[in-house]
């Protein structure tokens, strides 16, 4: 398994043109407010206070860059649908994310969350249709796995899995993760690593 020995605070930035241009693989993660997005990337790195966790959901608002092990950064992105944002920094947010999806050359996976409580969400449907759309490489990792069950979540599953198939001829790469047991870090981990010795060949 990829081992994170050092995890670091890099840059903020609400442009991609600003962010490390050293052409390290960037590892991105994005997900609708309140995902546990923060929980899940101190969770991965080891390190609890890496990522900002706050009760108030949308809290990152900018493209943070955190470098680990000299290799390869991780990016945490800003949530998707904040209701409670204002239309104006909404439209900002939009921009910047898409810019930095859609044109950044360092970015080598999408991570998107999604909570697997909950049945589908026509937000996270359309958001993964629209990487599919742009050809965004990204795979799709469920949170919050210890709150529900096994039959629960699987059932949960199943449901995401039915809706991709009407639009996906083969569903993305899936993990299922609870920050609170780091159940799921070790194959998010090995997924990160593979990636990375594909691209080093």
């Amino acid at each position: 398994m990829l081992t994170i020995k050092q995890a670091q605070f890099v840059i903020s930035s609400t442009d991609y043109k600003k962010g490390p241009q050293d052409r390290k693989p960037e590892f991105a993660f994005i997900g609708r407010s309140n995902v546990g997005k923060s929980s899940l990337i101190n969770m991965l790195t080891g390190n609890k206070k890496l990522a900002k966790i706050s009760g108030t959901p949308g809290k990152t608002r900018l493209i943070n860059h955190f470098i680990i092990n000299e290799q390869w950064y991780l990016v945490d992105l800003p949530g998707y649908g904040f209701a409670k944002a204002s239309k104006k920094d909404r439209a900002s947010w939009e921009k910047f994310i898409v810019d930095y999806l859609t044109k950044s050359e360092s970015l080598v996976n999408l991570f998107v969350l999604v909570d697997s409580r909950l049945e589908p969400q026509k937000i996270d449907i359309e958001f993964i249709n629209w990487c599919g759309e742009k050809q965004i490489p990204f795979s799709i990792i469920f949170t919050k796995l210890d709150k529900l069950s096994g039959s629960e979540y699987a059932r949960n599953l199943t449901r995401y899995k039915k809706e991709l198939t009407k639009t996906w001829a083969t569903i993305p790469p899936v993990f299922g993760t609870s920050s609170t047991s780091a159940h799921g870090r070790e194959s998010v981990l090995n997924y990160i690593d593979e990636i990375l010795k594909s691209i080093s060949l």
